[in-house]
């Protein structure tokens, strides 16, 4: 590669390093739409690779200016990023720009470049985080409430009580809103409409999983495999083995996509209420005496394999 663009991406301001010949000059700008294109429109991106952090919403703005570039584009895990880095001191947003670009020379073969997301999958992604935002304020507040007893003999409780419970109600008021843009938006486009009704005929699959599964997957096509997703939301247990010594049972990896596997397990936990394969499978292994959570994941794993399968044969699932 003949020049390397390695950005480090803070909430307003961007930190560029670009590698050219062996050498590296650094500069700093506004995390914002006209700043990066003023910025790139000048650069000779022929053979050019631009390399960055996944940073979520602030990363936004780059994606908006990228998309209209045609050089490839690499997206960096920022656990991949931290465990390839080994022993290091010290850090400033020159230095991480710097090894952002030494990570890219390094791996790029084992990298897939990024693509553009469709609008709608944009939007979609936008109004899930602003959901998850939104439920943690809830969490947040639910634990707060029962400290309020401990008021009680400042004359404070009803009073915070009330405040807490207003609060809580138009925060909830506004999750149910997002979820009908959500909705609005998945009706609007033919595909995606299509794919919301196919993934929700599979067991324990609500609209909240089935959305999830598409901002994810981004309509499945950035992930087309049910075993690379399983990967994904730590739902695959690995070997751990070691000599002849050590040899530990399997366990699922820790680094995988926290909520994307929660929301699993609440499927999971949902398709063995009800009449379904799933259900009796899970109660079949359960009298086996396997363990509950073990088997429990493996019914996390057969929901996804059933979702990429409605997705492929694009018929509905139908449980006979």
């Amino acid at each position: 590669m003949k020049k390397n663009v390695s950005i480090d991406i803070s909430s307003k301001t961007l930190d560029i390093c670009i590698r050219e010949n062996g050498s590296n000059t650094f500069y700093t700008i506004e995390n914002k739409v006209k700043s990066i294109q003023s910025f790139l429109r000048p650069l000779d991106l022929e053979d050019t690779v631009i390399s960055m952090e996944n940073t979520g919403r602030y990363n936004w703005q780059l994606y908006e200016v990228l998309a209209t570039f045609s050089c490839p584009v690499y997206v960096i895990s920022p656990i991949h990023l931290k465990r390839s880095l080994g022993l290091i001191r010290g850090k400033n947003d020159k230095i991480d720009a710097q090894r952002i670009g030494a990570f890219l020379e390094k791996n790029i073969s084992e990298l897939t470049p990024w693509k553009p997301s469709s609008k709608n999958i944009r939007k979609i992604k936008i109004l899930l985080t602003e959901r998850s935002s939104r439920l943690k304020m809830v969490k947040q507040l639910s634990s707060s409430k029962h400290d309020y007893k401990l008021m009680k003999s400042l004359g404070l409780e009803c009073s915070l009580t009330t405040l807490n419970e207003a609060l809580v109600l138009e925060i909830r008021n506004q999750i149910k809103d997002l979820e009908e843009k959500i909705a609005t938006v998945i009706k609007s486009d033919t595909e995606l409409k299509k794919q919301d009704k196919l993934v929700q005929s599979v067991p324990g699959v609500g609209k909240i999983l089935t959305w999830n599964f598409i901002a994810k997957t981004e309509g499945f096509t950035i992930i087309n495999n049910p075993r690379k997703f399983a990967c994904y939301s730590g739902v695959v247990p690995f070997e751990h083995q070691s000599g002849t010594s050590i040899r530990g049972r399997n366990k699922v990896s820790q680094y995988a996509d926290k909520n994307m596997k929660s929301i699993l397990h609440l499927g999971a936990m949902s398709a063995i209420q009800h009449e379904n394969d799933l259900a009796e499978y899970y109660k079949r292994k359960v009298n086996e005496g396997k363990n509950k959570m073990t088997v429990l994941n493996a019914v996390r794993n057969k929901i996804i394999h059933r979702v990429f399968a409605v997705i492929k044969t694009q018929k509905l699932y139908v449980y006979n």
